[in-house]
């Protein structure tokens, strides 16, 4: 068995935590730009001087064991910190003050809600620069050297912490000039109107109105970001996020048609995910304290209660609500 630290070989660890998760030595080894042989001999060497296996062997598969799991979940945060430890260290030897926080998010959330408050952070935040990258594949952060992700899924995802932010429900969105040409109308007439986004979605949405209709959109999209901007551009209605649509909605762009709004299984809710060894990281809890803060004071607008009466399908436009008011007013 182990008995001093000084046995401890910390030049195998990285290697043992990209076996650890990939388990494949073949993967494990392209990932770390090392050869095969290579990455088995690290693996060897830890297990010599540990003095126990730390995965199971199965042909040529291998298969983390219950000693394995317990030494990964010790590792993988020691190497974090490591890694924070040296980006510290480079900044203090070069001088800066500045730092940098590295943060992976989803184009649509990037593009519609972050990017329009960078100036916000910035203010702020002056010594925080953002480093964002926009992908709609999840990245792993401690391999890729990222601090956080903002991320929408299940959750929570093995080994980070998950934050929860906000639930965001589906809403049906259009310009001002069809809010106009829909004013009053029944919530039927949405069902004749180019559609944009997912099929299924509309039709479980036109369901929770009470109506059984056959929907067929004309465009569908793998980016929210995109589909809201077809729908600024007036090529149809969409079925979209809240929260994407927040300040097209605030800036009169775009005007939600519907007071229905479709909380989906499907639609899982925001969560900022970051590794645990950076909980206390000041940059981190910054950006933790100024999201949800501007998450709230977006959401306060969309908040405000109706004044006026639904119509009989439950749905009612902003622009109906606002004519309704100014008739009662004459």
């Amino acid at each position: 068995m182990l008995n001093s630290m000084a046995r401890l070989p910390l030049h195998t660890l990285p290697a043992f935590r990209t076996l650890a998760r990939l388990q494949n030595l073949r993967a494990a080894a392209e990932q770390l730009h090392l050869t095969h042989s290579a990455v088995s001999q690290q693996l060897r060497l830890l297990e010599e001087q540990i003095g126990f296996r730390l995965f199971d062997r199965n042909g040529r598969r291998i298969v983390l064991n219950a000693a394995g799991s317990a030494f990964l979940r010790a590792v993988e945060p020691a190497l974090a910190q490591l890694d924070e430890g040296l980006r510290a260290a480079s900044a203090a030897a070069s001088g800066s003050d500045d730092e940098t926080l590295r943060v992976t998010s989803l184009p649509s959330f990037a593009q519609r809600w972050l990017l329009p408050r960078m100036g916000a952070w910035r203010d702020r935040h002056p010594q925080i620069a953002l480093d964002l990258h926009a992908s709609q594949q999840i990245v792993d952060l401690e391999r890729d050297g990222y601090h956080a992700a903002l991320r929408t899924g299940s959750g929570p995802w093995r080994g980070m912490v998950a934050e929860r932010l906000l639930d965001s429900p589906w809403i049906v969105v259009g310009t001002p000039s069809v809010a106009r040409r829909l004013l009053g109308a029944p919530a039927e007439s949405l069902a004749h109107e180019p559609l944009l986004g997912d099929g299924p979605m509309w039709q479980r949405w036109f369901m929770l109105s009470g109506l059984k209709v056959r929907i067929k959109p004309v465009a569908e999209f793998n980016d929210a970001g995109m589909m809201l901007q077809a729908a600024e551009q007036d090529l149809g209605l969409a079925l979209a996020r809240e929260v994407l649509a927040a300040d097209a909605l605030q800036r009169g762009r775009l005007v939600r048609l519907s007071t229905v709004a479709l909380v989906d299984p499907d639609a899982y809710p925001y969560w900022l995910v970051y590794p645990p060894s950076l909980s206390e990281w000041p940059p981190l809890v910054a950006l933790r304290t100024w999201l949800r803060e501007e998450l709230d004071r977006a959401a306060a607008p969309l908040n405000r209660p109706e004044t006026a009466p639904a119509d009989p399908t439950g749905s009612r436009s902003p622009a109906a609500s606002a004519a309704a008011r100014r008739r009662r007013a004459r």
